[in-house]
């Protein structure tokens, strides 16, 4: 590869305090070689002129379903990757609910080996905390994570026996892996589809209160003081779940907390007549919430902002609400939905990229998100004020199940580099 250098870029970088006007040099390995005002490069290096546009490290999202194996009608590590792309996102945990599920050896060395020949993107592969996802029995953590296994989650399914949880805990604690909580009590939320409000009973659906989160952490904070492991709340939803965060946070409990930008841009409300685009979990609560989780990100009370990227077909999705398949496409349009806090005066510029690359990055222990001189040269480049509407059938992804159909949104990616090289541009 030849020398690049990218000039006339505002390079915001938040693992630097950066945001300054300068160059990006990128030498022939794809590494970042400097960086900045006093950027240098060689007469020979091939010039991209970026005239002003927006340059950050490429996002990196901690939340996303693949489709492969057993789902590749939904998705595929070749659309999951030009999906990714389009939206910036350079880096991608992997969620292990495949089919078969990720959570033995094999599965991890198939998972690696597919996404390796076949994503265009890096991929951080998740396995499962418990065999099958069924909460019953550990998976070998030990082995899974020499294999290349990033961190643990049952994805959508919450460990509600307390006395396995603290075994995991321990377990995690003394051979340091992640644990990715899915914080929602499965009892209080059975059978729900929707928040529990005057919405849900105008509907005529049944809703699960925000006490269904709420209790998973409080249980799991308190057995984190006990056992102190690695240990992130994959998404939360509500104000209360808030509250408990900020005591434990203030009592020196250490750990980390996720919210997909569904929840910190929509509520409940948009729901309107049985959407069924807008059925998630956990679900869209109410205004009060949703401005409850901004503050919470600006309290730095979340640390990550994340897509929750679950692709569905349509058949799927256009059945009666409370029969139909919870999820939404995310990962192309979450940087142009979370700058549109930005545009609302919501949050600033740097605590939104913040969430998005050095936040998650630190969490996982990789070094992504950051634009440091010898690290990889992924990059996301974005317009901040190009407007454009969301059409689901332009988006990259093969499932089109967006929960933002129609929605203008200002600020888009114009290039996005992996490695040095141009992955996506347009």
């Amino acid at each position: 590869m030849k020398e690049k250098i990218l000039i006339n870029a505002r390079i915001i970088d938040p693992s630097q305090k950066m945001d300054e006007i300068g160059n990006i040099v990128i030498d022939e390995k794809g590494k970042i070689k400097s960086i900045g005002k006093k950027s240098y490069t060689s007469d020979s290096a091939e010039k991209i002129d970026l005239k002003g546009l927006i340059a950050i490290p490429g996002l990196v999202d901690m939340k996303a379903f693949v489709g492969e194996p057993g789902f590749e009608y939904k998705e595929n590590f070749r659309t999951l990757s030009q999906a990714a792309l389009a939206g910036g996102v350079t880096s991608i945990v992997t969620m292990p609910n495949t089919n078969p599920i990720i959570d033995n050896v094999s599965m991890v060395d198939f998972i690696i080996r597919r996404g390796r020949d076949k994503a265009k993107v890096n991929l951080f592969p998740c396995a499962s905390i418990t065999r099958q996802k069924e909460g019953n029995q550990m998976t070998e953590f030990g082995l899974l994570k020499a294999r290349g296994i990033i961190g643990f989650s049952d994805v959508n399914k919450t460990i509600q026996n307390t006395e396995l949880m603290s075994r995991i805990m321990n377990y995690a604690s003394d051979i340091d892996v992640l644990i990715m909580q899915h914080a929602e009590d499965y009892e209080l939320a059975r059978n729900s589809c929707i928040n529990q409000s005057e919405v849900a009973t105008r509907l005529g659906l049944q809703g699960v209160s925000d006490i269904a989160e709420k209790i998973i952490i409080e249980r799991d904070l308190s057995l984190l003081s006990e056992y102190p492991c690695r240990y992130h709340i994959n998404q939360i939803s509500s104000k209360n779940s808030l509250d408990v965060i900020k005591k434990n946070k203030s009592n020196g409990i250490k750990f980390s907390t996720g919210v997909s930008i569904n929840n910190l841009s929509l509520n409940q409300n948009d729901i309107g007549e049985f959407r069924t685009f807008l059925k998630l979990s956990p679900p869209l609560r109410s205004e009060e919430d949703r401005l409850s989780l901004i503050e919470g990100i600006k309290n730095d009370l979340i640390d990550v902002i994340v897509s929750d990227h679950i692709p569905e077909d349509e058949e799927s999705k256009r059945l009666p609400f409370a029969q139909a398949a919870s999820g939404s496409i995310g990962i192309e349009t979450m940087l142009s939905l979370s700058l549109e806090l930005y545009h609302n005066e919501s949050l600033s510029l740097e605590k939104i990229i913040k969430c998005l690359t050095i936040n998650p990055a630190k969490i996982l222990k990789i070094n992504k998100g950051t634009l440091k001189e010898g690290s990889d040269a992924d990059i996301c480049i974005f317009d901040l004020e190009k407007p454009w509407v969301v059409k689901a059938e332009e988006l990259k992804s093969k499932s089109k199940n967006t929960a933002i159909e129609n929605r203008k949104l200002q600020g888009k990616v114009k290039m996005t580099l992996l490695q040095g090289e141009v992955a996506y541009s347009i």
